[in-house]
């Protein structure tokens, strides 16, 4: 039989149903015609899609386990249900892989938890006593599949602005809370003429001390004025301190 990648939803149920030796499930009891007979899962599987396979033992097969699967009480753990699922995936592995084949953007996880609730979904409308089951819960399964391909393809991925903006304003705010170190800012103020700086400016450090110093207190306190030349009137202050830095 086919098995599906291990980390696959339709792999989590033939673990859940196979399990460890002490953890498997009971065999499921069928009648057929005068004989009952015990199954265990895997020769439910091959009464159901074995080359050998006869007609009245495979609807006593879905019989049974539907009968199972419904009267189960609604706190119940469930293994019935899940039972009948595990049944049915062999019937979806051909679209399964036709699918995924025809449009490489869908998920196969996402596709096989879409065919697991359509079989859930299916499991309740199932007739037990119909001439079909098991091919009627494929059949609505499959289209199922497909639809959910189709309504996949159809849909145009678009950014998200919020999460966008968020995360960028995040960043903004980090910068602002703690700037590198090496990082400086330049403000630049003109007097307070309308024409603003309108010269080529000159930038003149601190002047040194006799003895080798400079005066001021350091680079990140430096500040330059500038004029057109020597003599002319002062037209812009320049200030370089580190970046954040209060003003």
């Amino acid at each position: 039989m086919t098995m599906t990648g291990s980390a696959g939803v339709f792999a989590q149920i033939d673990r859940s149903v196979l399990g460890s030796p002490e953890k498997t499930r009971p065999p499921l009891t069928v009648q057929v015609g005068s004989r009952t007979i015990l199954l265990s899962p895997t020769e439910c599987r091959e009464a159901l899609y074995g080359a050998r396979r006869d007609a009245t033992l495979r609807a006593a097969v879905w019989r049974e386990a539907l009968a199972e699967a419904r009267q189960e009480p609604p706190d119940g753990d469930g293994a019935g249900r899940l039972f009948v699922v595990w049944l049915v995936l062999p019937g979806l592995y051909r679209n399964l892989y036709r699918i995924l084949r025809n449009w490489r953007r869908i998920d196969r996880a996402d596709l096989e938890a879409e065919a697991v609730l359509a079989v859930l979904a299916a499991l309740d409308r199932a007739d037990p006593d119909g001439p079909d089951t098991g091919g009627c819960l494929i059949k609505e399964t499959v289209n199922w599949m497909w639809a959910y391909a189709k309504r996949v393809t159809r849909e145009v991925p678009v950014v998200d602005i919020v999460a966008v903006a968020e995360a960028r304003n995040m960043s903004d705010a980090q910068e602002e809370q703690s700037p590198p170190p090496e990082r400086w800012e330049v403000h630049i103020t003109p007097p307070p003429r309308r024409q603003g700086v309108c010269a080529t400016l000159r930038f003149a450090e601190p002047r040194r001390r006799r003895d080798g110093e400079q005066t001021g207190t350091g680079l990140s306190n430096l500040v330059f004025r500038a004029r057109r030349h020597e003599e002319a009137a002062l037209i812009g202050t320049l200030v370089l301190r580190p970046a954040g830095a209060r003003r």
